[in-house]
């Protein structure tokens, strides 16, 4: 099995936290968003992942390009790295790894989470990952018969047609189907406003006979934003546990659990948590902090945050505030 993960947009409502890395290798509960998707997809697949193709801008750098393909490493997949250069829609990111269109694929878009106690049945023609959402007309969403197969695909209904949303995962058992199907959409211009859309290609394929049923995860965890980032964070402490490392070092401090603490990390007459993950190198002293993701190599010395993410090499004090402070910042 393959997977496609396109991840070239430039994540600007996760400013000013995106400035310098892209959006999913920003880390959720000590773990890059990127790397937790893909082993959650494994997961639920239980399949072997040959490879994986991340679709990046070129501008991302070779250092974060190495990071995707060590995480492909880790899961003992090859990783492939292919280039989005322009924001022509989720149906020309997806061709941009058109060479990785083939037999079994997931493609899976990455700036969402889930949590799932499902199997993906893979003898089907095609799998479509849904969540039930409160409103659904700011979501696309999916129409079913009385045997649980899709009958149609929405894009933001104004009227009230499905609460069924498309939480951006598919699977396709025959991933050259979809591949021609794209590119039928770019040979023809196919086109809505300026982009060329996914659901489009998938309509075409299920009027050509192509069979589409749903998986409902439990959780859809969005990390768009700031706010949604932090809470995703603790949603996945809640069902993933702590981790603290044996090498940080407490001190004097209460740590409230479920929290992830890494190596180096070093936390003085402080009280912790719940919900907050600190990375390595970090320094928290005479603080309180709750609900909140404090990134690498930052010092933190008197301050009481909740809700907040804090990026790498920041140093902050005497501040008693709910923030979202980016890199290398000094408060």
């Amino acid at each position: 099995m393959n997977l496609i993960i396109p991840m070239a947009g430039m994540g600007k409502r996760m400013r000013p936290h995106t400035l310098s890395i892209p959006k999913p290798l920003i880390p959720v509960a000590g773990k890059p968003i990127v790397q937790r998707l893909v082993e959650d997809i494994a997961r639920v697949c239980k399949q072997n992942i040959d490879e994986i193709a991340f679709i990046i801008h070129p501008s991302f750098g070779k250092n974060v390009e190495q990071m995707l393909l060590n995480i492909a490493k880790s899961l003992g997949a090859t990783g492939k790295i292919c280039y989005q250069e322009e924001p022509k829609g989720t149906a020309h990111a997806i061709l941009c790894a058109g060479d990785s269109l083939r037999d079994n694929v997931v493609v899976a878009f990455a700036d969402t989470l889930f949590i799932a106690d499902f199997n993906l049945d893979t003898t089907k023609d095609s799998i479509i990952w849904v969540q039930k959402v409160a409103d659904p007309s700011a979501f696309g969403v999916v129409k079913l018969n009385n045997e649980g197969m899709i009958t149609d695909f929405v894009e933001k209904p104004k009227e009230f047609v499905s609460d069924l949303a498309i939480i951006g995962i598919y699977y396709f058992k025959d991933g050259k189907n979809l591949r021609a199907e794209l590119q039928y959409l770019i040979d023809n211009n196919v086109i809505k406003g300026t982009e060329y859309q996914l659901t489009d290609a998938l309509e075409n394929m299920k009027n050509k006979g192509l069979a589409f049923y749903t998986g409902e995860v439990n959780e859809w965890l969005d990390c768009g934003n700031k706010n949604a980032t932090v809470q995703t964070n603790q949603r996945v402490l809640v069902n993933c546990g702590s981790e603290i490392s044996k090498e940080a070092e407490i001190v004097s401090s209460q740590i409230i659990e479920p929290c992830c603490i890494a190596k180096g990390a070093k936390i003085v007459n402080s009280v912790v948590g719940p919900y907050v993950s600190v990375g390595e190198g970090t320094e928290i002293s005479n603080s309180v902090v709750s609900n909140s993701i404090i990134q690498t190599n930052s010092v933190l010395s008197n301050v009481n945050i909740t809700n907040s993410m804090v990026g790498n090499s920041v140093k902050m004090q005497k501040v008693a505030e709910e923030l979202s402070v980016g890199d290398y910042n000094e408060l």
